[in-house]
């Protein structure tokens, strides 16, 4: 017996993750490639519907009826990726347009953490929420506003984009071609800049010191004690707590719910963290907005999102 299934597309800075879907947010089959090395989208579209046709089982193939893509800077009106800083393509990518060029399956397209938020809301720690914000710390700081139940897109598609607020006043260039983008000090990549300017002038012992540096090794080291990586965690946590206590002004959200690596780095971030959000927060809003990791397994979130986006 058939049954209708999706295709859900997480395509992230570094990796670009696929799953076959079910109604029931069954992932029935699963796979990856880089995001990085093709020479154009065309060829890196050809890439991904080569690794969904090996990966996936022949039988599942024709019973997909729709791809939902989440996306750096996806454009759900447009279907287009617009002006990614953190993709080697530039420009305006016709993403939409290649998909169904390629897979000949209606698609639909939105910013990789609002799929992330639909799939939180869907089967995470999102779920029976109305008004929340999803921020994802991976290779950059994404996030999805949910109030009232819906994602907000704003008049062009393009809400959302608290990973390039600015925390730091002229502070760090971003990709975006502006200064003290909160990405560039919350991100993965933002955490080893810190590591690397502190490191610098660092008169103590580290274990940070002669090794490839990666935020995976200094929440290890932090994990062991180790006293600079610890600062580094302090200092992540008071810019992004400060930027989401901003942000609450702005939706009243009732939880904010991260994801991503960087989330998964538990107390060490979560407890400095919580600090500084509730030292900053509008007193209205203190003691009411809760501060969650994400329920769902990494990536499983935004391919079950973008999975929900072929649904509707």
């Amino acid at each position: 017996m058939t049954k209708e299934l999706v295709l859900g597309i997480d395509i992230g800075g570094t990796n670009t993750v696929w799953g076959i879907v079910d109604a029931r947010g069954h992932i029935l089959s699963t796979g990856k490639i880089s995001t990085k090395g093709h020479p154009n989208p065309e060829t890196f579209m050809q890439a991904l519907h080569t690794s969904v046709k090996a990966g996936a089982s022949v039988e599942l193939i024709p019973q997909i009826t729709g791809i939902g893509i989440g996306a750096p800077n996806g454009n759900y009106y447009s279907g287009c990726i617009e002006f990614a800083p953190n993709l080697e393509w530039k420009g305006v990518i016709p993403l939409k347009d290649l998909s169904e060029k390629h897979f000949q399956i209606k698609t639909r397209i939105t910013n990789d953490a609002n799929a992330a938020a639909l799939g939180e809301m869907q089967y995470g720690a999102a779920r029976g929420m109305k008004d929340f914000i999803m921020v994802t710390l991976g290779t950059g700081v994404g996030s999805g506003f949910v109030a009232n139940g819906a994602l907000i897109y704003g008049h062009d598609g393009l809400a959302g984009e608290l990973g390039h607020v600015i925390a730091v006043r002229n502070g760090r260039s971003c990709g975006c071609g502006r200064k003290g983008c909160l990405e560039t000090y919350t991100s993965a990549t933002g955490v080893v800049r810190t590591a690397q300017e502190l490191l610098e002038n660092y008169q103590g012992k580290s274990l940070l010191q002669n090794v490839p540096l990666s935020s995976k090794e200094i929440a290890n080291a932090a994990e062991k004690g180790d006293e600079l990586s610890i600062q580094i965690f302090d200092f992540t946590a008071q810019i992004l707590g400060q930027s989401l206590a901003d942000a609450v002004a702005i939706t009243s959200p009732s939880a904010i719910i991260l994801f991503g690596g960087l989330a998964q780095s538990g107390e060490l971030l979560m407890k400095p963290l919580k600090k500084y959000f509730e030292e900053n927060l509008l007193s209205i809003y203190r003691n009411k907005v809760q501060i969650l990791s994400s329920q769902l397994p990494e990536s499983d979130a935004a391919v079950l999102g973008a999975a929900g986006l072929a649904w509707n």
